[in-house]
């Protein structure tokens, strides 16, 4: 069901849904089954302007605004949720935070190639014992003299392994929030190196790694910000970017219910259609109205975000439910297809697996409770 937008928010969705049909739906299985997508997409993106939706022109990029890209993010979700990660990740945690926090030169060198899709960036906060916990992480970077020398581990980093720039979040002072700071790391200085990670549940056709830095020498430039600012950059960036992940799972769940709906019509059952059977139709009426709730709630936080207004907590919401509408509805639409959802000769079982994580990474969903009932109650439980 397609709620109002006005006319360019429009003409981008039919522009974006067009794309996608022709050029992601009729290769996500085999991405899937490969554990790769075509590296090729990444500058197909570019050449649409999807990687740069919200940068400015000056920088390469295609302008718009934050429903923009959340219109955008459903129509890559619905098509392949890998996909829509690599623009999650490069174009909504690692463009758009060089936009706001990156000095000129910094936004000269990046932010072109980012948005043609030339180049790819990725987000390293997460580290093998520290996920949840981010003000924590042991990554860390020691002043010698212009430069930093960066060590240590991050892991589940999207796009890890394509990326030619790594926003790595490492520790250069006290224990805690404040001790963290923000560098642009290029993949390819001495002492980088990168490991795939497969036999992932979902998100297969994504290039997830884990990055390892030995006394890697990044230049006192590419920091991003000021000392110490590195957790505010992290927190600000996810917090537009759960509203990025939950566009995309109300794509994966509208995949969901179309698949069903095509589906029931054709499998018949007793002599007709089950679709014509009110259990099948309830399945379908739920999915249908949680999709639609869904996105309301990404459409406000984008209408925040867009009039200059407080997100956060909007944000939280959003993501929290989406995901857990992309879960029950994927479910749910496995139900219609009874056995043959069990085998990827038809695209729910990868819903299925590609909506289990939407829950757990940028904030899992219980995360999401706690900064939900901090913003409620005023009491921190994270302390």
């Amino acid at each position: 069901m397609d709620l109002e937008l006005g006319d360019d928010h429009r003409q981008l969705r039919d522009v974006a849904r067009d794309w996608v049909d022709t050029h992601v739906v009729p290769h996500a299985a085999d991405w899937d089954r490969a554990e790769s997508v075509d590296p090729a997409i990444v500058g197909a993106l570019g050449t649409m302007g999807f990687l740069g939706i919200e940068i400015p022109e000056e920088f390469g990029g295609s302008g718009g605004d934050a429903l923009a890209y959340c219109v955008l993010l459903e129509e890559l979700g619905r098509g392949d949720s890998s996909v829509r990660g690599i623009v999650s990740v490069s174009l909504g945690l690692v463009a758009k935070t060089i936009k706001t926090y990156g000095t000129a030169a910094q936004q000269n060198r990046f932010l072109p190639r980012l948005c043609a899709g030339e180049a790819l960036g990725c987000f390293a906060l997460t580290e093998p014992g520290v996920g949840s916990d981010a003000g924590n992480l042991t990554t860390k970077a020691v002043r010698d003299g212009d430069d930093w020398l960066l060590s240590g581990t991050k892991i589940f980093i999207t796009n890890g392994t394509w990326a030619e720039v790594a926003l790595v979040f490492a520790r250069t002072g006290g224990p805690g929030p404040k001790g963290i700071t923000a560098f642009l790391v290029p993949t390819d200085l001495p002492g980088f190196t990168r490991t795939e990670i497969h036999g992932k549940l979902g998100l297969r056709g994504q290039r997830t790694a884990e990055l390892h830095f030995d006394r890697v020498r990044v230049p006192d430039a590419l920091r991003l910000g000021d000392e110490g600012q590195g957790f505010r950059i992290a927190m600000a960036a996810l917090d537009k970017g759960r509203m990025g992940v939950a566009a995309g799972c109300v794509g994966v769940a509208r995949a969901a219910l179309e698949a069903a709906v095509r589906y029931s019509t054709e499998r018949v059952q007793f002599g007709k259609p089950i679709a014509s059977y009110q259990l099948i139709q309830e399945i379908l009426a739920d999915i249908a109205v949680e999709v639609d709730a869904a996105r309301l709630l990404v459409w406000r936080v984008a209408d925040l975000v867009d009039r200059g207004r407080p997100f956060g907590t909007e944000a939280s919401m959003a993501k929290l439910f989406a995901g857990e509408c992309a879960v029950k509805s994927t479910n749910k639409a496995l139900e219609v297809f009874g056995g043959y959802g069990f085998v990827d000769e038809y695209p729910v079982s990868k819903y299925v697996r590609d909506a289990r994580v939407l829950t757990l990474y940028e904030g899992t969903a219980q995360i999401q409770k706690l900064l939900i009932g901090r913003a409620l109650t005023g009491v921190n439980a994270f302390v």
